[in-house]
């Protein structure tokens, strides 16, 4: 949406096309905050100390360039968004709240209770609704076409998913801002569109991909029920002084960092309650427990209004009163397409990618709160690299034999009798990606994974669907299994080909953090197959460098959100 509103605004023809309905993305699920500078609550805060945060717990695999232009833009884009009418919790003097959230050095994430994503996702569509940006919503775009000639996008293949009507979108230039894959895992805090369809799109057109072993598993998310397994608990309750314990009532963080303790950085987090888990010391559904009762119900009902509504609707828990169970979930993807940090241009001539579904900027490891100014600060620079692009181009062709061809592989379930059932192959999919593919992983788990997608992916050339064409779930099904195959296959081997632990990527075979690992593994398309490089780091300047040593001092530990003692 925020790349739509800058392409429209600078005078070019836009439509948006929404596998969901309008306004209703995984966005909702970065609940804590959106992270910027402003330096409201800790005037010490800068863009160069937001830089350094997200380089060093990206493990510095980061591409740097993108992280400047992040960190040097975000505050415009959180000022800007409140100039569009998005609501913030306020300090006294009327300036935006921000509150900490782990390894930023300072209160950094600016707010509206727990419902930042869900507030960034109202304002934008109003800005969008104004417009008259015209869209299609529940349209699932299959495929981008090419003009043969000079291999720039031409156009592409959706379905509306109501009709099941096939339509061909002519166009110059293509964004994709469709997200990450978490549905290939059981266990995820994602909604039912993050199948990874942008990656996979994005590769068959001949894009690059990067670092797509790096998946983010946030510390904690909901057990029970087994209905709302995986759904998220917002890093706003640690922010705001939840606490981390075991069955034995010991606050364990001390062991793994003493220093930030719940508010570490997600990889360290998420592998501590891990490891309290698998040696014992978890609660007898294999969790440890969150709590912040200590605050009192009041402080609870405002700061955290959708965490008390979530567990006391869902779980029958009052979080002013009890402890919350939490365990790691599956929640974000750092790798995805490989882009042009200045544009978000991927190698394909007219294609761009932006938010999750793109690298680069989060490196191994995502800092909280920084995917909301992601999607605003690199949505903009889509929108006007894209349109300026358009507007330059000359007329595209798409050959009805390049269609034709799309459009065969789009209906090729309906051809099929007696075969599989995509929703069990969606479903052996995301049973082996957390079987095989979790937080610690090894060389044979990883193999037996990939050798288990593999068959998965030649099952699934037998695909079936069944019924009309029109809100046809086993359809649909089938075109996410095909991608969901791909991801994955591009995840596994670039998690083999990692032998080191760095990040959110952790092996037990290679436990180590190496710098000839100061790579970048990028996946493409070569002769068909799919082939996997590595990169050096691309190096930043040395006064660039000089940012990644200072130690903050955190002059915020230990005063209230006011800033006072």
């Amino acid at each position: 949406m925020r790349a739509a509103i800058e392409a429209y605004d600078r005078g070019a023809k836009v439509l948006l096309l929404c596998k969901s309905l309008m306004g209703k993305a995984h966005t909702v699920m970065a609940e804590g905050g959106i992270a910027a500078s402003l330096g409201n609550i800790d005037p010490q805060d800068s863009w160069k100390v937001h830089f350094s945060d997200t380089i060093v717990e990206g493990q510095y695999i980061n591409n740097w360039k993108m992280a400047e232009i992040f960190a040097k833009e975000a505050p415009d884009r959180v000022l800007e968004l409140e100039r569009y009418g998005a609501l913030f919790d306020r300090t006294k003097d009327g300036l935006i709240m921000q509150r900490p959230f782990g390894a930023h050095s300072y209160r950094r994430l600016c707010y509206v209770g727990d419902r930042m994503g869900l507030e960034l996702i109202r304002t934008l569509e109003d800005q969008v609704l104004n417009r008259n940006i015209p869209y299609f919503d529940e349209a699932v775009v299959t495929g981008i076409i090419k003009d043969p000639e000079s291999g720039a996008v031409a156009g592409a293949l959706a379905i509306k998913i109501r009709t099941g009507e096939l339509v061909f979108v002519k166009c110059k230039a293509a964004i994709l801002a469709t997200g990450g894959c978490g549905k290939v895992y059981s266990v995820t805090s994602n909604s039912w569109e993050s199948t990874g369809d942008g990656i996979a799109i994005a590769y068959r057109a001949g894009a690059e991909l990067m670092d797509m072993e790096m998946v983010q598993f946030h510390p904690t998310g909901m057990i029970y029920p087994a209905g709302v397994r995986g759904m998220l608990i917002t890093e706003a309750v640690r922010g705001e002084g939840g606490k981390l314990t075991n069955i034995n009532g010991e606050r364990f963080m001390t062991k793994y960092d003493s220093k930030r303790m719940e508010l570490s950085a997600r990889d360290v987090v998420a592998r501590s309650i891990y490891t309290e888990i698998i040696e014992g010391r978890g609660t007898p559904n294999s969790a440890v427990y969150l709590d912040i009762t200590e605050k009192g119900a009041d402080y609870i009902k405002k700061k955290l209004p959708s965490m008390y509504y979530q567990f006391l609707e869902f779980a029958n828990v009052d979080i002013t009163k009890q402890k919350m169970e939490v365990a790691p979930t599956v929640h974000y993807h750092m790798g995805g397409i490989r882009v042009v940090p200045e544009t978000a241009a991927t190698n394909v001539l007219g294609l761009y990618a932006v938010g999750e579904v793109a690298s680069g900027l989060h490196g191994a490891n995502r800092l909280g709160g920084n995917s909301l100014s992601d999607i605003l600060v690199f949505g903009r620079r889509a929108g006007i690299a894209a349109s300026g692009y358009a507007k330059g181009a000359g007329d595209m062709s798409a050959s009805t034999e390049d269609i034709g061809r799309e459009v065969t592989r789009v209906l090729s379930p309906f051809r099929v009798t007696n075969g599989q059932n995509p929703f069990d192959l969606k479903d052996k999919i995301a049973q082996i990606m957390w079987k095989y593919v979790g937080i610690v992983r090894n060389e044979e788990d990883l193999r037996k994974g990939l050798e288990e997608i593999q068959r998965i992916r030649l099952d699934s050339k037998n695909v079936q669907a069944k019924g009309p064409r029109g809100y046809n779930q086993s359809w649909a099904d089938s075109l996410s299994v095909w991608n969901m195959c791909l991801d994955c296959e591009a995840l596994i081997l670039s998690a083999i080909t990692r032998k080191e632990s760095r990040g959110a990527h952790t092996r037990s075979d290679y436990t180590k953090k190496d710098d000839a690992w100061l790579v970048n593994i990028i996946v493409k398309q070569k002769d068909g197959q799919m082939s996997l490089e590595k990169f050096p780091v691309p190096q930043m300047p040395e006064d660039y460098k000089a940012l990644l040593n200072r130690e903050e001092t955190l002059l915020w530990k230990g005063k209230d959100q006011e800033g006072k003692k």
